[in-house]
């Protein structure tokens, strides 16, 4: 946050940094991204964008990798859902139109899931992160179980034998083999099935 204050020349963004992070922003950062991505590379909070009706708006977070745009909105279920009223929710659709419409890939989070499923929303950060960049991966793997960790960061659900033998073009047989071996290793874990019909995800 000092790094980001000290080098924006943008006076409006500049003292909403100033003015710090919300309880619901921290807890992301510290439940979700941080265990997830390991740094705060390429994360931006209140990053400024201007909106189809030539005003401002600010996005809790933007992850922007080189040219990549990820919009990442923490959703407060009192100010979000239940106590929202109808004039907030038709221009909140439509805020979520206009980014998408200008490139961004915006990812509605949950309050209540930042605290009740952390796991499951660290799994939608890597996912994230595992759409715009290769994600580095341990030396000591095999080629083949180092895209089968890439493939997993980037999927929004957990994988299945299937799914990994389409992506590698091999035989689900060898996809089982090279999932049961980085589960082994604790890279990966068993999620739901049986023995020829398991599921996977990252370890997180």
């Amino acid at each position: 946050m000092a790094s980001q204050i000290a080098a924006e020349a943008n006076g409006r963004r500049k003292e909403r940094l100033k003015r710090g992070l919300g309880h619901a922003e921290m807890e992301f950062l510290r439940s979700v991204w941080f265990p997830a991505a390991g740094h705060f590379e390429h994360l931006y909070p209140e990053w400024e964008v201007r909106d189809f009706a030539n005003g401002y708006r600010y996005l809790d977070f933007a992850y922007m990798p080189g040219d990549a745009k990820g919009a990442i909105e923490i959703q407060g279920y009192s100010t979000h859902a239940r106590d929202l009223e109808l004039w907030r929710f038709k221009d909140l659709c439509l805020r979520h139109c206009h980014l998408a419409l200008d490139g961004w890939m915006v990812m509605p989070i949950a309050y209540p899931s930042i605290m009740e499923s952390p796991k499951q929303c660290q799994q939608l950060m890597l996912s994230l992160v595992g759409k715009f960049i290769s994600s580095h991966v341990s030396e000591r793997l095999s080629w083949v179980e180092s895209e089968a960790i890439r493939f997993a960061r980037r999927m929004v659900r957990p994988l299945t034998p299937s799914d990994l033998a389409s992506h590698l073009q091999v035989s689900t047989k060898y996809a089982r083999k090279v999932l049961r071996s980085l589960c082994e290793k604790q890279l990966l874990v068993v999620t739901s099935g049986h023995a020829r019909a398991r599921m996977y995800q990252l370890n997180v």
